[in-house]
């Protein structure tokens, strides 16, 4: 693609497969949320199902930046072994991580000393966490892919392959709903993890014909990439993700502490996957900004603007939702929430409305970030973000005295807009580095 003249059109048709490849991943939390609100006892295994998923992402946040990581810095035949082996070797460390994780000890310490949730909820906890051992180390397999897939401009394969990891998804979980009797934390657990294990086989048969272009190429010019490289431009990444993630069990912990706990519980990963259905549109956008960018900055402009649509787009499509009767369509006849529950969703919902305009802003910045190999900056943003966001937890749940999922609305909004707000000071220095035309 031509950076020279990049124009809104370019940037739309190259960021649409990837788009749509957040938003069907992010389709499948209200999906799996509305299964499982249908089976016997939701209002627990709603609760334990949103942990579950929790601490699995937590464990796999280590992870969660190889794709960024593959598209910036896989360009010729020795990056591309040294990152794939990176990656491998991070897959192993998870898996490692997510097996303890299940030791009866382990377990029962986070989940009920750490977490302090009720024995009910823990007991639906554990076979829903066994049924995701898998997913961390597949996940980091097919984002390594879906990087070199990005780089070699073929992000409808990446759309391609969640197409096959949520008709997995949707399979698995229908069947367990229609001819199990399975408890329902146990089916979205085992539905994710069969999904993201097909997504990972589909992203490697898809990447075949460029990877080996890429090894039948010449090594490289200039010093070879060491792991040292790597390790230096990857660990401010990992540590960024791994700090984001590990607020979700912050927040459970505040939760299971707050006022109506468990009704907190099972409604919040409810509201959050609503949220993430729009934000995904935004988190998108940073490969998009890596990739097309170019050097000197010769992409800012159209990128800029775009991100500005893109992230008024986004906002009022959630404001719609939550300010509006369709919010109660959603929570109660898609979701399939109870009147109780669905009452108390709409207001963190609300208090949320601007999260997804925050993220297309959060994703640019990064984008210009990583786009100059300066990493550290979003790690210390990220910091910034789940200090504040801790400190308000603290606040509005413990001291104000709030109802849990209203408390941790208010503390991911602003730990959020603190992140946004730090950002901005790398972010312009480094566009002045690069010289925007």
């Amino acid at each position: 693609m031509d950076k020279e003249a990049l124009t809104l059109k370019q940037i739309f048709f190259f960021w649409v497969p990837l788009a749509l490849t957040w938003l069907m991943m992010a389709a499948e939390g209200p999906f799996l949320a509305a299964v499982i609100a249908r089976l016997p006892d939701p209002k627990y295994n709603l609760a334990a199902f949103g942990v579950a998923f929790s601490l699995a992402v937590l464990v796999e946040s280590p992870i969660l930046m190889i794709m960024a990581a593959a598209t910036a810095l896989v360009k010729d035949r020795d990056s591309l072994v040294k990152m794939r082996n990176f990656t491998y070797a991070l897959n192993g460390l998870v898996t490692l991580v997510m097996v303890l994780l299940i030791v009866p000890p382990v377990f029962d310490f986070v989940t009920e000393t750490l977490l302090g949730l009720p024995e009910r909820v823990s007991n639906l906890i554990y076979p829903a966490c066994v049924v995701l051992i898998p997913w961390p180390a597949a996940i980091g397999y097919r984002r390594f892919y879906q990087g070199v897939l990005i780089r070699s401009n073929l992000t409808r394969r990446v759309a391609y392959g969640t197409v096959v990891r949520l008709s997995t998804m949707t399979m698995t979980g229908l069947l367990c709903f229609m001819f199990t009797r399975l408890e329902g934390a146990l089916v979205g657990g085992l539905s994710l993890s069969l999904g993201v294990c097909a997504e990972a086989v589909a992203s490697k048969v898809m990447v075949r014909r460029s990877e080996r272009a890429i090894l039948a190429g010449s090594p490289g010019v200039g010093p070879v990439m060491s792991y040292r490289v790597i390790a230096r431009f990857y660990f401010p990444l990992a540590l960024t993700t791994m700090v984001s993630v590990g607020i979700i069990p912050v927040v459970t912990f505040f939760l299971s502490h707050s006022r109506m706990p468990v009704e907190s519980l099972a409604v919040f990963p409810v509201v959050n996957s609503l949220v993430f259905l729009f934000r995904s549109m935004g988190i998108s956008f940073q490969e998009v900004g890596i990739a097309l960018l170019g050097e000197n900055n010769r992409g800012y402009r159209p990128l800029r603007n775009f991100a500005l649509l893109l992230g008024l787009f986004v906002t009022g499509a959630l404001f719609l939702v939550a300010f509006t009767p369709i919010s109660s369509v959603w929570f109660q006849q898609v979701s399939g929430l109870g009147r109780d529950l669905y009452e108390l969703a709409v207001l963190p919902t609300q208090i949320l409305v601007i999260m997804p305009g925050l993220m297309v802003l959060l994703s640019f910045q990064r984008s210009i970030l990583v786009n100059t190999r300066r990493t550290q900056p979003i790690t210390l943003a990220s910091i910034i973000e789940v200090g504040g966001t801790i400190v308000l937890l603290f606040f509005t749940i413990k001291y104000m005295n709030m109802v849990g999922v209203i408390g941790a609305a208010l503390a991911l909004l602003i730990g959020r807009v603190c992140a946004n707000a730090y950002l901005f000071i790398p972010y312009f220095q480094d566009l002045k580095k690069g010289q925007v035309p």
